[in-house]
């Protein structure tokens, strides 16, 4: 496994994550396993959210720290806040108030006293930039909170945050994948009067390697939002004949091809990958021993059905 320095401590941490939003599904004994042997492949950053299974996600993570003393300081831990539900309305909360008691309520059911890394989930366009800052100084003050991020955050809103806090925002987590790649395809056709070539983000790729920010990438196997896997889906046929073939070369599996695509990327790449099967996992890991040539990633672009100008 290869690992990235991450925050103002330069944690060493794995540059693929494991995502927990459906560990609920899984018995306390289940996701001990899972997590343990995420730990054995090196895979030491481990993400989470309050609103994954309301909850459930988060409290399964804390029973599996609570039979297991000494596992917590062994692991990174980025939850995110943010997202609410309240009588069927789905809304987003930046408030100070809503994200100290988000964090408090993170940290009951983790079972720990602190956060390595938070992360504000998805853009709240009604957020107050002050308001969020103190927040923030509240928990580093206090020891809840050591880094914080982002989530979804274009460069504009990135930079109207940080010019109020003090903390520098070490993260941006976006959804990248082979076959969700917008935020290539304006680099890509820049100047060019096509589809593609619309910049919807306001470059942030370009943004967080220039900042030094950290890019996580979510939703690494999917097309679309959360339309489905592409690996063995025969709407991407061409792209899984180039997969398998970079594998059987690579002698690795089409996940870790797929994976190592995000990975190759010239920044501080980390994948998040959010299985609940160990096999899964282990497949995902052996990314970080797979680098793509140029040729390769461009070839693997295409097959996704892209085109270049």
């Amino acid at each position: 496994m290869k690992y990235i320095t991450f925050g103002q401590d330069q944690d060493q941490v794995s540059e693929v994550i494991l995502g927990t939003m459906n560990l609920s599904q899984l018995s306390t004994q289940e996701a001990e396993s899972l997590l343990k042997d995420a730990l054995e492949e090196g895979i030491n950053f481990w993400d989470t959210a309050d609103c994954y299974a309301d909850g459930g996600s988060e409290e399964r993570i804390g029973e599996v720290f609570a039979a297991n003393p000494g596992l917590r300081e062994k692991v990174f831990l980025q939850s995110k806040c943010g997202i609410r539900r309240e009588d069927g309305v789905k809304f987003f909360d930046f408030s100070a108030e809503h994200i100290l008691n988000a964090v408090d309520a993170s940290l009951e059911r983790l079972k720990t006293e602190s956060l390595d890394c938070l992360l504000l989930h998805r853009p709240d366009v009604l957020m107050e930039p002050e308001e969020i800052a103190d927040a923030f100084r509240i928990l580093h003050k206090t020891g809840k909170v050591r880094n914080f991020g982002v989530s979804n955050m274009n460069p504009a809103m990135i930079r109207r945050l940080q010019k109020y806090t003090k903390y520098k925002l070490e993260t941006n987590q976006i959804q990248i994948s082979c076959a969700f790649s917008p935020v290539f395809d304006a680099a890509l056709h820049v100047n060019m009067q096509t589809e593609s070539g619309v910049m919807r983000d306001g470059g942030i790729m370009e943004y967080c390697a220039e900042n030094d920010m950290a890019l996580q990438a979510w939703s690494p196997l999917r097309y679309g939002f959360f339309e489905g896997i592409f690996l063995g889906n025969p709407k991407y046929q061409t792209l899984n004949r180039v997969l398998e073939r970079i594998a059987e070369e690579q002698k690795v599996t089409p996940t870790a091809v797929a994976l190592a695509w995000i990975l190759r990327y010239p920044a501080r790449m980390q994948a998040v990958i959010g299985t609940t099967k160990s096999s899964r996992m282990k497949e995902s890991a052996l990314a970080s021993q797979v680098t793509l040539d140029r040729r390769q990633w461009y070839e693997i672009y295409q097959a996704a059905g892209n085109e270049l100008p």
